[in-house]
């Protein structure tokens, strides 16, 4: 699930919509994802530039309440996967993170622990960050908890993911603002 409804207030545009020199920030974020079936896209501000981005195949959920923050999202996009034992959540605006991030954490979701009952947060030099795995026995809990910009963080904070090293992979930093734009 790719986290895309932001009005990217502080880049000036929705940052699924920036031009990265090699496509929209959506499209580069679902190459990340190729492993993830189905691929839901939560889209908010300029939906439908958003939506005329996305590949066949690809689900959009609108999110018509996104300036409440991600925690809209989260709950949408989890209430739309379909019968799946984990969600791999994955954020817009984050250039560096790619196709081997996102194998490791899916990766740690497995035996011993069933995926159902992963809940798996990759970091970066020990900062946490994005993607997260959430397995279907959590949905019911973030749903309930995710409020404004936090997402799962207040989940989290009861229920604490295994958190995965991805340092070595990306920085998992986010873009803010367009000097922060990579070139």
């Amino acid at each position: 699930m790719l986290l895309a409804a932001g009005a990217g207030t502080r880049y000036g545009t929705p940052k699924a919509l920036v031009d990265t020199g090699d496509g929209p920030w959506v499209l580069r974020a679902l190459s990340a994802l190729p492993a993830c079936e189905p691929l839901i896209v939560v889209v908010g501000a300029r939906a439908d530039e958003v939506i005329g981005l996305l590949p066949a195949g690809v689900t959009a959920v609108r999110n018509d309440d996104y300036r409440r923050g991600m925690g809209t999202s989260l709950r949408l996009g989890l209430r739309a996967l379909p019968a799946c034992d984990a969600a791999l959540v994955m954020l817009v605006d984050l250039p560096d993170v790619g196709e081997p991030v996102v194998r490791r954490i899916v990766n740690a979701a497995g035996p011993p622990v069933p995926a159902r009952a992963a809940l798996v947060r990759a970091t970066y030099m020990g900062r946490p960050g994005h993607p997260v795995l959430i397995g279907r026995d959590h949905w019911p809990g973030v749903v309930a908890t995710a409020t404004g910009d936090e997402g799962a963080r207040g989940y989290f904070r009861d229920h604490p993911p295994v958190s995965i090293e991805c340092g070595d992979l990306a920085t998992g930093r986010d873009v803010d603002r367009p000097p922060d734009k990579p070139s």
